[in-house]
């Protein structure tokens, strides 16, 4: 992949044209207001129509639809995410003109160092999740901070991104390509460490490699890192950092931060946050499942870490009610109650449905789509054992993404290996299955990362 020598922050001032390939990304777009906020000339392309695009043609950013060498125009600099290869028509004319070509990952890192605070929250799931619960809090705080999240929140008028004015940015910092290397956070979060994206990655030890050198780009004095003690991944990727730790566990007295006192009320849990051994905020979440604890104690450990005051975390937390796609509510078809689920790996699954069996469902019908040929490959035998615990598994065929099936692998394989199991080749056909199987008293979950959400919508439109 072609990369330019010249640091990017050299092109980050007023009057210079930069081009965003793929602007209406969920990290693109908030880069594009920022960028042209710093006074730059904003411009972009994307394959498609959306209300992103018209978001920002509505701020004056002209939008192509289409990836062209043409869109380029008279740009300084052009700036990609890490799926847009050189092969790209407006990288390959770029790179013919010798415009230089950053990724969306260098510009963030660029734009981080201009903010006091920068909690890039990292992990191989509950990234999203965290990130919301910590924007929840800032924004309790009023610290007006920047944010930019992998996923939609309601606070942010369904947007995954908001452009502050305070000294604080918030961002989710994905792994993939070791894009987060590129980021100078004041305080790194480590939620967990698992072996994932290994089209990119070797082998687990090839993950951890990069989660270590992520920690290690915090500031050995001022800054520090906060990882989870309970995760096996996380402590063998941080034996021996010398940076700051503070450690945090949903049981271990010993660590430096922990749930006390825990407790739920219609499967909503209610805790102590003990840091340092003081009761730092007593929380109750709107939201279920022993993750989320984890997860809350993780945004909670960074509001300590940055200044922010008890109340703002129990209200922010209270106020969260979930992440777009993250056991989103959707509606009811036929007395079952739908929703939607993120999770594409099987930590994701297990803790998801370990949650759905605390709720008071008779059934839980799970329509899963597996995302990757590669990730279904090498977690096979967990997706199995993990996709055994519903009552009932439909499997879509698997969410190609940026893969081809070199690999001959079907869900249709994974369906054979777990008893009782629907495989459907298409989305109508998910949709007719739950069609014909739901009734009162059941859960129906459509879980996936591609877009096996529209079999869920298309159910209930059915309802109306």
């Amino acid at each position: 992949m072609f990369h330019p020598h010249e640091d990017i922050r050299t092109y980050l001032r007023p009057g210079v044209c930069v081009h965003l390939s793929g602007i209406g990304g969920v990290s693109m777009c908030p880069l594009a207001e920022v960028l042209a906020g710093r006074g730059l000339r904003v411009q972009g392309s994307d394959m498609n129509e959306s209300a992103t695009v018209a978001r920002l043609r509505g701020l004056g950013i002209p939008v192509a639809i289409g990836h062209s060498a043409e869109n380029l125009k008279d740009c300084d600099l052009v700036i990609r995410t890490a799926a847009v290869k050189d092969e790209n028509p407006e990288i390959a004319g770029a790179i013919a003109r010798g415009i230089p070509v950053y990724e969306r990952s260098q510009a963030w890192g660029a734009i981080m160092r201009d903010y006091r605070n920068a909690l890039c929250i990292s992990g191989t799931h509950g990234k999203t999740t965290t990130t919301s619960m910590a924007t929840h809090i800032f924004m309790a705080a009023q610290s007006d901070p920047t944010v930019m999240i992998g996923g939609t929140l309601p606070l942010l008028h369904h947007a995954g991104y908001r452009v502050g004015q305070g000294d604080t940015i918030i961002l989710e910092s994905c792994e993939y390509c070791n894009s987060f290397l590129n980021f100078f956070p004041t305080v790194a979060v480590i939620l967990n460490v698992a072996a994932d994206h290994l089209d990119f990655f070797k082998d687990l030890q090839d993950v951890e490699r990069s989660f270590r050198a992520f920690a290690e780009l915090v500031p050995p004095e001022a800054g520090c890192v906060i990882a989870n003690a309970d995760d096996p991944g996380a402590r063998e990727t941080l034996q021996g950092c010398t940076r700051k730790i503070l450690w945090f566990s949903l049981r271990d007295h010993n660590a430096d931060c922990y749930a006390d006192n825990v407790s739920f009320f219609d499967a909503l849990p209610e805790f102590d946050v003990v840091i340092r051994g003081e009761r730092y905020a007593h929380v109750s979440l709107s939201v279920g499942g022993i993750h989320n604890i984890s997860n809350a104690l993780a945004a909670a450990c960074a509001a300590y870490l940055l200044g922010i005051p008890s109340h703002a975390v129990e209200q922010g937390l209270a106020a969260f009610h979930g992440a777009g796609r993250r056991f989103e509510y959707k509606g009811e078809y036929h007395g079952a109650k739908v929703y939607d689920d993120y999770a594409h790996h099987p930590d994701e699954l297990h803790a998801l449905l370990a949650m759905a069996r605390s709720l008071p469902y008779e059934r839980i019908i799970c329509a899963f789509q597996p995302h990757t040929y590669s990730r279904t490959k090498a977690l096979f035998d967990r997706f199995v054992s993990e996709l055994r615990l519903p009552d009932v598994t439909i499997l879509a065929e698997i969410y190609a993404a940026r893969e081809q099936n070199d690999i001959g692998i079907s869900s249709q394989d994974l369906s054979r290996e777990i008893d009782g199991a629907v495989y459907c080749s298409t989305l109508d056909r998910v949709t007719d299955t739950l069609a014909a199987m739901a009734r009162p008293g059941d859960l129906i979950l459509t879980v996936g990362a591609g877009d096996i959400y529209r079999a869920g919508e298309a159910l209930l439109k059915r309802e109306a």
